[in-house]
């Protein structure tokens, strides 16, 4: 198995190398020469997101998509960016730790609480090594106003997981033309609620 972080999630200061390039496909090159030649890659909310793109631009052959947006309709993007941009003025005005604050306050994490108060704290701590610049730079560019609507390419190329207690993204897995798992007692990030049923799942997906 191999981990490929994405540009800009590696750290303050950022590796020179590791940095946010200019444009998605830009990031999708960086990563996928990054990893390498593979038969599959797994990737959750904005990984899932990349590694879509992966697939889709024929990097990778196949993907197992956790809790993956796959587009938004064009008339939806200013909207979206504008949201983006103000997450990303609050991690350059104030920095990471008022941002993290606000960003797992969002109700989509809300079910996060029943992760152990030790975990929770130690992702906590992995965050804020990250760099502000670099992940305000993610919003602009990788975020789902500037990613391609992949909708319309989701086939049997993919694999779907989704926490049950995330509907919003149970209803955007079950509108698509791909096998879909759904994890008991988890929320938006299944692999951190509940780690030993989202990693059979993920096996189970890639025949393993």
């Amino acid at each position: 198995m191999r981990v490929a972080h994405l540009p800009g999630f590696l750290g303050t200061p950022p590796i020179w190398g590791r940095e946010v390039q200019p444009t998605w496909q830009a990031n999708l090159e960086t990563i996928a020469a990054r990893l390498g030649p593979v038969d599959a890659v797994v990737g959750y909310s904005l990984g899932a997101r990349v590694a879509t793109g992966l697939v889709a631009s024929g990097f990778v052959p196949r993907a197992v998509l956790i809790s993956v947006n796959p587009g938004i309709d064009d008339a939806d993007r200013p909207a979206r960016r504008a949201r983006d941009a103000v997450w990303a003025t609050l991690l350059r005005e104030r920095g990471i730790a008022e941002f993290l604050d606000a960003w797992e306050a969002q109700p989509l994490f809300a079910t996060q609480a029943r992760v152990s108060p030790e975990r929770r704290a130690e992702r906590r701590a992995a965050r804020r090594t990250l760099d502000p610049e670099q992940l305000a730079r993610s919003l602009e560019v990788m975020g789902l106003a500037e990613m391609p609507d992949y909708r319309g390419m989701i086939d049997a190329r993919f694999a779907l997981i989704a926490g049950a207690d995330d509907p919003k993204y149970v209803a955007i897995a079950r509108a698509l033309p791909a096998p879909l798992e759904i994890i008991a007692n988890a929320g938006h990030d299944p692999m951190f609620e509940q780690p030993e049923a989202t990693t059979a799942a993920i096996a189970r997906s890639l025949g393993l």
